[in-house]
């Protein structure tokens, strides 16, 4: 049973993420997060399709906060088991994937894998004013994530004609152009198929304290969510092959617990 059902959430998230990537090409729905001169503008269906806003409630409370989420779900999972199913391994795994999120996203000695990703494919580190105007900036002004506006960094626009009139209020560069990995994908797939891992062992117990089945369906609805945010992701943003790579890598960090 368990192996049907890890198998039946790596089919689910495969087959999620190729129709909303083909769907994507098809119907021009995707945003190119790697393009300076579209990431600083409104997702060009954000009027007329919700998710494509990346202020709605699904990516501003979910997504961003993804691992947060997911780490509630499996405490409680956890914390409500059995004695004999409360093991230290599973709380491992755990801190596994935790660490794979942080030098994934975060930190890695510096910067996050996925920053140095972009960085040695070709990124670099550009300005967005407020104008409009896309410059690029020296590297270590990403690496820090420093604002920077005339009053603060004259030298940057020194002989330069990008400054306008109305770009006043400092602005923090960000790297562009070279391969963004889908951090969104990435960390959800890992996610679903953790959390449908540590579910399985629940699934085969004959039955479930109060607490414990609250939890069960604390992680059911959650992974649920997790499903259709891939599926919002694979239609509305990032390039098919930036997808992809995360797709990859998200199962590559799930594999990883198989190792413990």
């Amino acid at each position: 049973m368990s192996v049907d059902v890890r198998y039946a959430a790596f089919g689910g998230i495969t087959a999620i993420l190729l129709f909303g990537t083909l769907y994507s090409v098809a119907y021009d729905t995707y945003l190119d997060t790697s393009d300076p001169a579209l990431t600083h503008l409104p997702h060009h269906l954000h009027a007329t399709h919700y998710f494509a806003n990346k202020a709605n409630i699904l990516n501003s409370y979910f997504i961003k906060r993804a691992w947060g989420w997911t780490s509630a779900a499996f405490l409680t999972l956890w914390l409500t088991s059995p004695p004999h199913k409360r093991t230290v391994h599973r709380v491992v795994k755990w801190g596994v994937e935790t660490a794979i999120w942080l030098v994934f996203t975060s930190w890695f000695f510096g910067p996050a894998l996925l920053e140095r990703l972009t960085a040695a494919s070709g990124g670099e580190c550009t300005a967005t004013l407020q104008s409009g105007v896309v410059f690029t900036v020296p590297y270590e002004f990403c690496l820090t994530r420093t604002a920077i506006s005339q009053e603060t960094h004259p030298f940057l626009f020194v002989g330069s004609s990008v400054w306008a009139s109305d770009d006043r209020w400092p602005v923090v560069p960000r790297l562009r152009k070279g391969h963004d990995v889908s951090g969104h994908v990435f960390l959800l797939t890992m996610s679903v198929l953790f959390l449908v891992d540590q579910i399985r062992l629940s699934l085969c117990a004959r039955k479930w304290s109060l607490p414990h089945a609250c939890a069960v369906v604390f992680n059911t609805v959650l992974i649920a969510i997790w499903f259709f945010a891939i599926s919002t992701t694979s239609v509305y943003f990032h390039t098919p092959f930036e997808k992809f790579t995360g797709y990859l890598l998200g199962v590559a960090g799930y594999m990883v617990t198989w190792l413990y």
